[in-house]
């Protein structure tokens, strides 16, 4: 470790301040090494063809909504089958029919899914487009783990609970919102938490989240299921469906398009 002195100015007085520098050897390479050392072969990552657009689904998607009919889709209440809206490749909320999710249940997994917000909205702060999407459904109503969806651009809330926050756990890194009216898109990439056979944590959910392209999640990590009242906690589950909120709030209700989720497989802990 070398030590050097740094000269500091402040009204007229000179400080000297320490500053390690850290000398790190570079290792030689072993004797007769080869590039082919380091070379991996096998095993040979599967072909996954991309969507001819950003927004299309790959080759190994699952399809949840392509504008045509809510055959994947169930009321969360009941399973009955979901009673929002499909008209024009548009699904729009049926705030009276409830929570809708999937008839699939998803560990960990991509998902995409594209929502706008009514150009006619009204009312203010969370009151004023709400909706979320609970990457894991692990109950009826409200329970899971929600990424917030809301009018955020130039509407004031509190920051884990606008457009992109993990609601009451995170806010957004940046609010990347568009005006109303405009279609929006959510990349997520879900990390399911795990559990040991007493249903103790070991290891804790964790999300990334892309807003209409810009990072605003980043590998973030959830104390708990996103709850309105009360602090996060967990409870014991293998794998859920994906839910999409009614809001009760009293604006216009909002709308979905192209929503597909790819799985992924077992990842391991950091």
């Amino acid at each position: 470790m070398i030590r050097l002195p740094v000269a500091a100015g402040l009204g007229g007085l000179t400080l000297f301040l320490a500053t390690s520098v850290m000398a790190q050897a570079v290792p030689s390479p072993t004797p007769g090494a080869k590039p082919q050392d380091t070379e991996q072969w096998t095993p040979v990552p599967p072909v996954v063809s991309p969507g001819a657009t950003s927004e299309a689904p790959p080759s190994d998607a699952i399809v949840l909504f392509d504008g045509k009919n809510l055959e994947q889709w169930v009321n969360t209440r009941d399973k009955t089958p979901a009673g929002w809206r499909v008209a024009n490749g548009v699904l729009t909320v049926e705030k009276k029919a409830g929570n809708i999710e999937t008839k699939r249940s998803f560990r960990n997994y991509q998902l995409h899914l594209e929502w706008r917000i009514p150009k006619d909205v009204t009312g203010t702060g969370q009151g004023r487009g709400n909706s979320g999407v609970f990457l894991a459904s692990t109950g009826p109503a409200d329970a899971g783990y929600e990424l917030q969806i809301l009018d955020s651009y130039q509407n004031e809330t509190y920051v884990n609970g606008q457009a992109g926050s993990l609601y009451k756990q995170a806010a957004p890194l940046v609010n990347a919102s568009r005006k109303p009216g405009e279609w929006q898109s959510y990349d997520v990439i879900w990390i399911a938490p795990t559990f040991a056979s007493d249903g103790k944590v070991t290891s804790p959910a964790r999300v990334s989240v892309l807003h209409n392209g810009v990072l605003i999640q980043n590998n973030t990590t959830l104390t708990g299921e996103t709850l309105y009242i009360g602090k996060p906690y967990y409870r014991s589950y293998v794998s859920a469906p994906i839910k999409l909120q009614a809001h009760g709030d009293p604006s216009p209700p909002l709308s979905f398009r192209n929503i597909w989720v790819r799985e992924l497989a077992a990842v391991a802990t950091p």
